[in-house]
């Protein structure tokens, strides 16, 4: 029999806009997988400039140039942002595998927790180590 009651049905999630408003803590959930892909990258040019190293003196030059390029330079500044966020991310979710801090207004601090110190650490750890 078909449904005859289809106007009277909940909207999916999906229907990002007027109908769904993403939380906090989706949103810092989705960056936390962004970020782990991104180091991911990272890794791989810096691995790709210690084998240039190894491999000559060119061809050392061509990647060492690009990696300490504008670009290879914001890379690497925003790997060590996703560093740190990745790993206070990382934090928040050995808090709540310990059924710590799930209620909504602790879960959203810890978000932002995330979110401000990842930033605070990225400016120290660039002015520290620069």
């Amino acid at each position: 029999m078909p449904d005859v009651n289809r106007g009277n049905r909940p909207l999916s999630p999906f229907m990002i806009g007027p109908y769904y408003r993403p939380q906090l803590t989706s949103v810092t959930s989705i960056l936390t997988r962004i970020t782990g892909n991104a180091l991911i990258v990272a890794a791989l040019m810096i691995v790709w400039w210690l084998l240039a190293a190894s491999t000559g003196p060119e061809y050392f030059a061509f990647a060492n140039g690009f990696v300490t390029s504008w670009f290879g330079d914001l890379v690497m500044f925003l790997s060590v942002w996703a560093l740190w966020y990745h790993t206070l991310a990382g934090i928040r979710h050995l808090i709540w595998d310990n059924a710590k801090m799930l209620e909504i207004d602790k879960a959203e601090m810890l978000g932002w927790m995330v979110i401000i110190g990842s930033g605070v650490l990225t400016v120290f750890s660039v002015v520290v180590l620069w």
